[in-house]
């Protein structure tokens, strides 16, 4: 099982201005938790704290960070930023779901 995460090039746009309006050291947290409509959801949060057993996904200004616990249900997804109708987001195009909830934000597998 790989354990790649990987940001699309709108993503680390997006990701790098956010990031720069936060200051020095801030990184982009996704993790994932239990709940949501699908079982699991996605979290985002800024974090300036760097756990040593993080994954740590890197791309131009933007840097995210991925805990240990969360590895698993991400390996092989690409975090990308849509801009559409219903609104701009991130989305996590995840290989391991089985299934997801309209609006993308949460999962199962």
């Amino acid at each position: 099982m790989t354990t790649a995460v990987t940001i699309s090039e709108r993503a680390a746009r997006r990701i790098g201005e956010i990031l720069k309006s936060e200051g020095d050291g801030a990184k982009l947290r996704i993790s994932v938790e239990g709940g949501g409509c699908s079982g699991f959801q996605y979290k985002f949060d800024i974090d300036r704290a760097q756990a040593e057993d993080d994954l740590v996904v890197a791309r131009d200004a933007a840097v995210v960070l991925v805990d240990p616990a969360s590895v698993p249900f991400l390996a092989g997804s690409e975090v990308d930023f849509v801009d559409d109708l219903i609104g701009a987001s991130f989305r996590v195009n995840n290989p391991n779901a089985t299934a997801s909830c309209g609006c993308g934000t949460s999962f199962s597998i």
